[in-house]
């Protein structure tokens, strides 16, 4: 497709569509590459999934990192923090992959819903993602931690994102002490293959 095309896109279908290509691309290089543990397998000693040039976008043959970083993330484009609960990297500790499309006329709400479904994790509850009352501060993914700069952008500081959240991460005794805590403990990634048994 000519990147001319793509610059004619609304904002939510240019951001749809990459989310959705940085997925289907995931995806296909995992499958490409199986039976293996984990994505970060892939690449080899000296390279990484994320650095491989296969993906065949506006004429150029493009990375997973370049798309999530260069286009998705790139500053004063999209300045969406919810992407993160949206672009896939195979890997248990990500976010569920939709069992559909992102798609302009419903991205708004696919994004918070996304959102939502990550931060209640309902299948993996009280792993992830929660208020600890007793300790007094947030357990959360890895990810808040190498994504704080764009949840801040949002929401002036990840802390105070995580407490607009946190009727999603605190059982409702604990509601106003978790709206009121700047304390956050990030959790260990779990990069094993996220996959069917």
């Amino acid at each position: 497709m000519p990147h001319e095309q793509y610059d004619t896109w609304s904002r939510d279908r240019r951001l749809a569509f990459l989310i959705n290509a940085y997925n289907a691309f995931t995806v296909k290089l995992v499958t490409e590459n199986y039976p293996l543990e984990s994505i970060k397998e892939i690449g080899g000693v000296f390279g990484s999934p994320w650095t491989q040039a296969f993906i065949p976008l506006f004429g150029q043959t493009l990375t997973l990192n370049q798309i999530e970083h260069s286009m998705i993330r790139e500053p004063g484009v999209f300045d969406e923090s919810r992407i993160h609960f949206a672009v896939n990297c195979a890997a248990i500790g990500c976010p569920a992959l939709r069992s559909e499309a992102y798609v302009a006329s419903e991205l708004d709400a696919q994004l918070q819903d996304s959102q939502r479904r990550f931060l209640i994790d309902r299948i993996r509850i009280r792993i992830r993602n929660r208020f600890d009352a007793a300790a007094g501060h947030f357990r959360v993914s890895k990810i808040f931690d190498w994504r704080a700069d764009d949840f801040a952008k949002q929401s002036a500081s990840l802390q105070a994102y995580l407490q607009r959240q946190a009727t999603w991460l605190a059982a409702a005794e604990h509601l106003e002490q978790a709206q009121s805590t700047s304390d956050v403990e990030f959790l260990d990634y779990d990069w094993s293959l996220n996959q069917a048994h």
